[in-house]
């Protein structure tokens, strides 16, 4: 069977555009500030879901996503770079990509969708996948995802899927206890997302409404003839939402298990470092996630890091222009 990966073209798409993002100062910043009474999801996140990365951002420092928004992202480091690379090599070893012109969000979405059901497909059938795309509201908010590994159990009694997320790290040693804090948050978002899915929890309603989509929308023949080379037939929007709904009608005995793991390698030669393994934790989930939504929906002011976790600072692209920072010596 033919398996497929989201595409390149459909991936630029989704990507959002990045902004310049200039030098700052504490008057230019303060100049600059949020537009009065608007939230950063209407800001920001205008009929668009919030990326679990956006997530994982904002619990990491709220001031540091704060100033992503308002000025762009800063460039990707060489460890960021090397981190993706070696994502794309995992995803390679048992997932062939192919590229999609895609021309509109039904499009986008039908893509996204059919490699849920690509990857659902390969799972069931082979015991592994990765770059899983996963979607879904949680408490309220619409949230993607794309998870980078799930695999069934060998040897087991139980056919309960694992959640898996390799990271890779430049020394070769442990990591704190706030970078292991953040990839817990990013792994339950996963299993959250990816437990509704199969429950059939998927508000279609809501979903056409939110992002102003058009069910019978008349997919193009670039879009057709991939959905076709994977052995489904659809003509609309509407006819791969069918093909979603009866998958996963099928897989309700695959909610994944409560334990989840985190792999650790080290980037110099992909070797193991720590397989770091924990339990799904649907309080401390919640809690985590109602702040981060706070902050989105600026029902306060964003938070700096803890003191405990300042050393965070010397590796923020923003540190120089921080209010926390600099608050004493420029403001």
């Amino acid at each position: 069977m033919a398996l497929a990966a989201a595409a390149a073209g459909a991936r630029l798409l989704s990507s959002a555009a990045r902004r310049a993002a200039g030098p700052l100062s504490c008057a230019a910043y303060s100049a600059a500030g949020p537009a009065a009474g608007m939230s950063h999801l209407a800001r920001f996140r205008e009929r668009r879901a919030l990326a679990v990365t956006d997530i994982t951002a904002t619990e990491w420092c709220e001031k540091q996503m704060e100033f992503m928004l308002e000025h762009g992202k800063p460039e990707r480091t060489v460890a960021m770079k090397a981190g993706s690379d070696r994502h794309a090599q995992l995803e390679d070893e048992v997932v062939r990509r192919v590229g999609v012109a895609i021309r509109s969000a039904e499009e986008l979405w039908s893509v996204r969708i059919m490699d849920f059901l690509v990857g659902t497909n390969q799972l069931m059938f082979e015991g592994i996948t990765r770059e899983i795309p996963v979607f879904g509201v949680v408490e309220g908010l619409w949230m993607t995802g794309v998870i980078d590994e799930i695999r069934l159990p060998r040897n087991s009694i139980s056919f309960q899927p694992i959640l898996v997320d390799t990271k890779t790290r430049r020394r070769p040693k442990s990591p704190p206890e706030a970078q292991k804090r953040n990839g817990r948050l990013q792994m339950m978002c996963y299993k959250y997302l990816w437990d509704n899915l199969i429950a059939e929890k998927f508000p279609a309603e809501n979903f056409f409404s939110y992002f102003d989509l058009d069910p019978s929308y008349l997919l193009s023949d670039d879009v057709k003839r991939y959905i076709s080379s994977l052995g489904f037939n659809a003509k609309t929007f509407e006819d791969v939402l069918k093909y979603f709904k009866i998958t996963c009608h099928t897989l309700w005995w695959l909610r994944s298990q409560e334990q989840l793991l985190l792999r650790y390698e080290l980037q110099a030669d992909d070797s193991l470092l720590e397989e770091y393994q924990f339990t799904y934790d649907a309080r401390w989930f919640k809690d985590k996630i109602q702040e981060v939504f706070s902050f989105w929906q600026r029902s306060r002011e964003p938070k700096f890091v803890a003191e405990e976790e300042r050393w965070k600072c010397s590796i923020c692209k923003f540190a120089p222009d921080c209010p926390m920072i600099s608050s004493t010596s420029k403001c």
